[in-house]
C-alpha cells in the first residue's frame, strides 16, 4: 500500500508514459517539463516510459525504462524483430497485434508498467498515466495506489479525422484496424476515475466519445518552457512563415499550409519552415512536388531546444493549421517567442489563443492565404498580435503553476482512496 502523506509533504510520484519524444508529440513535451517542475517542488519523480525514452531535466529524477519492441523506430519502421529480441508473451502479443495492422504500444506499455509496480507498490504515493490509458491501468488502483490520469485530447478526433480522409476500401479499413485501441482507451477513461485534460474544449470530447463522467474530469491547462521559447534581439528573417506539425497527419493541416503558402508565393516572397519530418514519397512529400514549391519550402528536425527556440522567434509569421486540437503546445510556444499567430478555428485553438492570435475556418485555403498575405504587408499588424500573444502566455500559461496545481490533483487521488 501507499503511505497516506500530509499535505506539505514531498510525495513519491510514478509518471507512466508509453512514448516520450523529447522535441515534439505534446506526451514527450509535457512529461519533460511536468517532471522538471515536479521535483523542482521538492516531490521526488520515477518516469516510467517505452521508446523513444524523455530526455530530463534533473539529475535527481529517475527514468526506469519500460523498453517495448520498438517497432515504429523513425529509421526502421514496422520492423521484424530477431528472435532473441522476444522475452515474453507481451513481446509476442506486441508483434502479433502490429503485424495484423494494429498499435499495440498503449495496452502492452500498460501491462509492462503494472507488472513493475505490482513488484514495487510501496515506493509511489500516487501514479500518473500520460494518456496510455491501456488495459493493465485498471489495475493499478488495485494495488492500492492513487491514481491520476492526462488526456490531452481522446484519440478517436484523429480517429475520425483519419478515417474521413481514407481513400479506398484498403486504406479505409487500415486506418480502423491502426485507430482499434481507441476503443480501449475510451472503455479504460470511463472506468479509470480523476482525469486531467487541458481546456473545455477537450473535456466535451472526453465525456462525449470516452463516456467519462464530468465530474471526473478536470481542466488543467499546459505551461510553456519560457527559458526556449522567447522573443530574440536578432531581427526575423524577411518572407518567414513557421510551423510545427506532424506533417503526414490530415489532423495536423500541413496540406492547408502548403497550398496556401503555394498560392501567396506567387505574389510575395515567402517561404515556410516546417519543424516536422515527412515521409519519403508519403503524401506531403508528393504534395510538395506537386505544387512546385522547391526552396519555398523546408523541413527541419532533431534540432536543440536552442535552435527551435531561435527558429521561432526568427519567423514574420507561425501557423497552426490543423483541423483539431486538444489544446496545442506548439501554439502557446509561438505565442511566447512573440511570434504572430494565424491559428484554425478547431478545437480547443479559439479558448488557447483568445484574442492574440488570428482565426481562419480549418480546412480553408483561400482564408489562409488571404490571411498571410495580410499580415505580410502589415508589420505593424504582425507587431500587434505578436505582443498580444506574447503578454497572453505570461500572464496564463507557465510550468510551474501547471505543477502546483497538478499537486492538488495528486493530494485528492490519496485523500480519495484513503476514504472510498
Amino acid at each position: 500500500m501507499s503511505r497516506v502523506t500530509p499535505d506539505d509533504e514531498p510525495l513519491r510520484v510514478a509518471l507512466l508514459s508509453y512514448r516520450s519524444k523529447p522535441h515534439c508529440g505534446g506526451q514527450g513535451v509535457y512529461l519533460r517539463h511536468l517532471s522538471r517542475e515536479l521535483s523542482d517542488l521538492g516531490h521526488r519523480v520515477e518516469v516510467f516510459s517505452g521508446q523513444p525514452y524523455p530526455e530530463l531535466d534533473r539529475e535527481n529524477i529517475t527514468l526506469t525504462k519500460v523498453p517495448s519492441l520498438d517497432l515504429y523506430r523513425d529509421e526502421d519502421p514496422f520492423r521484424t524483430p530477431k528472435p532473441g529480441e522476444f522475452r515474453d508473451w507481451i513481446d509476442v502479443l506486441e508483434f502479433a497485434h502490429m503485424k495484423t495492422g494494429g498499435f499495440p504500444e498503449p495496452l502492452t506499455f500498460s501491462l509492462r508498467a503494472l507488472r513493475e509496480l505490482r513488484r514495487r507498490r510501496r515506493d509511489f504515493d500516487v501514479v500518473h498515466d500520460n494518456q496510455v490509458l491501456g488495459y493493465g491501468n485498471l489495475g493499478i488502483p488495485r494495488l492500492g495506489l492513487p491514481f491520476v490520469t492526462s488526456i490531452h485530447h481522446p484519440i478517436s478526433v484523429d480517429r475520425r479525422i483519419e478515417i474521413e480522409a481514407a481513400k479506398g476500401i484498403k486504406q479505409h479499413f487500415g486506418k480502423r484496424r491502426w485507430y482499434g485501441f481507441v476503443r480501449m482507451q475510451a472503455q479504460v477513461a470511463h472506468r479509470i476515475g480523476r482525469i486531467l485534460t487541458v481546456s473545455g474544449s477537450s473535456k466535451i470530447d472526453i465525456v462525449k466519445d470516452f463516456r467519462a463522467l464530468p465530474e471526473n474530469v478536470h481542466i488543467l491547462p499546459l505551461g510553456v518552457d519560457t527559458e526556449v521559447f522567447h522573443p530574440r534581439e536578432a531581427p526575423r528573417v524577411p518572407g518567414r512563415i513557421v510551423a510545427m506539425a506532424s506533417a503526414d497527419s490530415p489532423l495536423k493541416g500541413v496540406d492547408v499550409l502548403l497550398r496556401a503558402v503555394a498560392k501567396v508565393a506567387t505574389e510575395r516572397d515567402v517561404h515556410v519552415v516546417i519543424v516536422s519530418r515527412p515521409t519519403k514519397d508519403g503524401p506531403t512529400d508528393k504534395l510538395v512536388r506537386e505544387l512546385a514549391l522547391g526552396d519555398r519550402v523546408r523541413f527541419v528536425s532533431g534540432i536543440s531546444d536552442d535552435e527551435l527556440g531561435e527558429l521561432l522567434a526568427g519567423a514574420e509569421i507561425a501557423v497552426v493549421p490543423s483541423r483539431y486540437e486538444g489544446f496545442s503546445l506548439p501554439a502557446v510556444e509561438h505565442m511566447a517567442s512573440g511570434t504572430p499567430l494565424v491559428a484554425s478555428r478547431a478545437g480547443a485553438l479559439p479558448e488557447v489563443v483568445g484574442d492574440a492570435a488570428e482565426l481562419v475556418k480549418p480546412g480553408d485555403v483561400e482564408e489562409l492565404a488571404a490571411t498571410l498575405r495580410r499580415l505580410h504587408d502589415s508589420p505593424a499588424e504582425r507587431a500587434r498580435i505578436g505582443e498580444a500573444g506574447y503578454q497572453r502566455v505570461q500572464e496564463r500559461f507557465t510550468w510551474r503553476a501547471v505543477a502546483i496545481a497538478t499537486v492538488e490533483h495528486y493530494r485528492a487521488a490519496v485523500s480519495a482512496a484513503k476514504h472510498p
